[in-house]
């Protein structure tokens, strides 16, 4: 491969802060993006050049990418707390990132005469709600399970996300991939909140709880990240999961076994969905997805293919750098 020239919009978040890392690792040219003008020096300690603008301002955009000159861009804009979202109030400006910022990133990287682009979208493009036993694949409907009113905000923001970047494609000016990751977890601030919360037994399993997520450790989400820059197929969608769907209550009992904390405590779903809806309808969503794609085009391999593997590379993580 080349070496490549690539702008990461959302270079400090969850997945752009390792991906910068990987990327400059492998020999490659990082423009890393942050709205925080006090993430510059984190980026430019890392070696990446490292610019400040607003994703929302289309005028802004235009500017940074044109003076990058990428080959290459990933779309890692969210803004999601550092301890995870908990409301779905939490999700509302990763929504309008993923609509209105993805508008100006697309516009601005097609202005800048960028090659391709890569997308984070996230698996509940398929929808909240039951999905039945058989994993999901790429080819399946993003429509056909309707989601709760208060949750489609959050769905169809993925969802357009998803379409302007296959759009875009299709007009022929960019090469574009979305990848739709399944749940986050490994050296993130979202997991390292979970872990202190089960060591003091603060974080419940839910009784009456039956959904099944697909999850994915942030590094293998950086690699696929980096195999869809390199030799993904423009115009295809890929899901970036592991190889093992669990429950909710299944990964929060691994991560607790994984660090030697009690059993978590557990609290009826009825209760959770008065206290925390958002929560509620996540845990009870029963969503299994397929990597067997990704795996095949991508000739990406997974280091971490299971939740049960990962958390415990995070627990050993999580007690060298207490």
């Amino acid at each position: 491969m080349d070496r490549m020239r690539v702008f990461v919009a959302g270079a400090t978040g969850a997945l752009g802060l390792p991906l910068v890392r990987a990327l400059l690792a492998r020999g490659h040219q990082v423009v890393g993006m942050t709205r925080s003008a006090g993430k510059r020096e984190t980026l430019a300690r890392l070696g990446a050049e490292a610019v400040v603008a607003d994703a929302l301002d289309a005028s802004q955009m235009e500017s940074a990418l044109r003076a990058a000159r990428p080959t290459h861009v990933v779309h890692a804009l969210t803004a999601i707390p550092a301890k995870g979202p908990v409301r779905i109030s939490d999700l509302r400006a990763t929504d309008v990132l993923r609509t209105t910022g993805t508008r100006n990133l697309v516009d601005a990287s097609l202005a800048a005469g960028a090659r391709r682009i890569v997308g984070e979208s996230m698996v509940f493009a398929y929808g909240f709600g039951d999905h039945g036993a058989t994993p999901k694949v790429e080819t399946d409907s993003v429509s056909a399970e309707q989601p709760r009113r208060w949750l489609r905000p959050t769905v169809d923001a993925v969802r357009s996300l998803e379409r302007q970047m296959l759009d875009a494609n299709a007009k022929g000016g960019i090469e574009a991939i979305p990848l739709r990751y399944g749940f986050f977890y490994g050296p993130t601030g979202a997991t390292e909140h979970m872990l202190r919360m089960l060591r003091g037994r603060m974080m419940p399993t839910v009784r009456g709880s039956r959904g099944i997520w697909s999850y994915i450790h942030i590094h293998d989400a950086v690699g696929a990240t980096i195999a869809a820059l390199e030799r993904g197929v423009p115009g295809q969608v890929y899901n970036v999961v592991d190889d093992e769907p669990v429950s909710f209550n299944e990964f929060l009992q691994r991560a607790a076994e994984s660090i030697w904390a009690p059993p978590p405590r557990s609290v009826p779903i009825g209760v959770l969905r008065l206290l925390a809806p958002y929560i509620a309808e996540s845990v009870s969503t029963r969503l299994p997805v397929s990597n067997a794609k990704a795996k095949r085009e991508l000739g990406w391999t997974l280091q971490f293919p299971t939740t049960r593997v990962g958390l415990r590379a995070v627990a050993e993580h999580d007690i060298a750098t207490r």
